[in-house]
């Protein structure tokens, strides 16, 4: 299976979208990904025939339950509901795709985090019955709430379940407003609105005559047509450095180089560059990947770097460009998604994970928390955060940190916290 997804993966970057679907419970995301996948016939005959068989189904006579298609645990089947994040890849002739389903119940947003932190798109789904007044359910705001917060850059409101509401054309119309509403309260600049029916895939793939009133594109052109993601380029250079590659330390020519992975910007050979957090300058002498030497190395790149001096470089120290370094701090504010069971207690120390370094945190001061309903902030005098709870926080750190805002440059702007006596993870961080 791994040679499968390595061999999907082996084109081009540029060509693959990265999504993840969200919403309320039984909003339809499971069975839109089955349909997305049957649809442009990236089912096996095998999983068709296993499915139709399957106990769980909940389709009636010899229909197909397209949801089992990525509701793979037993528990999820028995259930009817998506517990864990499931990851399903397809592709059409203009485009890969790697797709997450999320769970929709409120129990599992922080799957839904996790899910969401490296998708270009998110596909909100809408009951079209539940929302026919206009009025949308609190998960289907919390879930624009947590993609926004992690800037994510489209937005696709897809509308469910048109043909249970008659195709109503008014229907559409209000929930596409209650949202427009949502968004600009949420600061989404832009979305798209489309109708459809997972269950019988109108407006899916291909256009459906029962909307004659809908002039925009099926589903799968929408992301097929999307602009992705830029390759870091124009970011500042970040490289956190996982490993020091030595070998020959008896001789006077031993080899010392930096192994990491580049997470934003571009670095040549004959860069100047500063080692944080000590700030120690240097210039970069030689690029090497695997079996060869580089002329440059970009975002995603694995490769070691030599220097044209020996200097102090350890696992969690940050290469970056000496005329653009990062911010070094040990305290700074940030948006916490606070995702254990036992709330945030703030005599206690957690480890905070960013990129390669780990060190011991505080969090010195709970400011507010996100109300999901009123998409505003409220103070929060206890100093707790609860799961699921998103809060704006002061962390102190024992040791330096380089570091930079989550909307300039999100590798270096991210951060895990980790509980250390049950080693759970306990929140997901963007520094402000």
């Amino acid at each position: 299976m791994n040679a499968i997804n390595d061999s999907f993966l082996s084109g081009a970057d540029a060509g693959v979208l990265r999504l993840i679907t969200a919403g309320s419970v039984d909003d339809g995301k499971s069975t839109l990904i089955g349909r997305l996948l049957y649809d442009s016939k990236g089912v096996f005959a095998d999983q068709l025939a296993a499915i139709s068989r399957a106990k769980h189904k909940r389709v009636a006579g010899d229909g197909i339950d397209l949801s089992l298609l990525t509701d793979g645990l037993e528990a999820e089947r028995e259930q009817g509901i998506t517990i864990d994040v499931a990851y399903r890849y397809f592709s059409t002739p203009a485009r890969k795709f790697i797709i997450a389903d999320a769970p929709g119940h409120e129990q599992y947003t922080r799957n839904m985090v996790t899910g969401a932190s490296t998708a270009d798109a998110a596909i909100i789904l809408i009951d079209a019955t539940r929302a026919a007044s206009g009025e949308l359910l609190p998960q289907t705001k919390r879930h624009s709430a947590i993609a926004q917060l992690l800037g994510i850059r489209h937005i696709v409101v897809a509308v469910n379940k048109m043909d249970l509401v008659d195709w109503d054309r008014e229907v559409f119309a209000r929930i596409e407003a209650a949202y427009g509403r949502l968004a600009a309260k949420l600061g989404i600049a832009h979305f798209h609105a489309l109708p459809l029916s997972a269950l019988n895939g109108d407006n899916v793939v291909t256009p459906s005559a029962r909307t004659p009133w809908y002039t925009g594109e099926p589903l799968l052109t929408l992301l097929e047509s999307l602009d992705l993601a830029s390759d870091g380029r124009g970011l500042p250079l970040r490289f956190p450095v996982q490993w020091v590659a030595r070998h020959g330390g008896d001789s006077k020519d031993d080899f010392r180089g930096y192994a990491g992975r580049v997470a934003s910007g571009v670095l040549r050979p004959g860069d100047e560059i500063v080692v944080q957090p000590a700030g120690t300058a240097a210039v970069v002498r030689e690029l090497r990947a695997f079996d060869r030497a580089l002329d440059e190395a970009v975002a995603g790149d694995s490769v070691t770097l030599v220097l044209d001096r020996d200097v102090d470089v350890s696992r969690g120290d940050i290469i970056s460009h000496a005329q653009a370094p990062a911010r070094v701090t040990r305290e700074f504010d940030a948006e916490l998604c606070w995702l254990d069971a036992q709330p945030l207690n703030p005599s206690r120390r957690y480890l905070l994970k960013h990129g390669t370094r780990l060190t011991s945190a505080r969090v010195r001061a709970v400011h507010a928390v996100r109300d999901i309903h009123e998409l505003e902030e409220v103070a929060r005098a206890d100093a707790a955060l609860n799961m699921n709870d998103i809060g704006r926080v002061t962390l102190a750190t024992r040791e330096a940190l380089p570091a930079d805002r989550y909307d300039d440059v999100p590798a270096t702007g991210a951060f895990i916290l980790i509980d250390e006596a049950t080693h759970q993870t306990a929140a997901a961080g963007m520094l402000r």
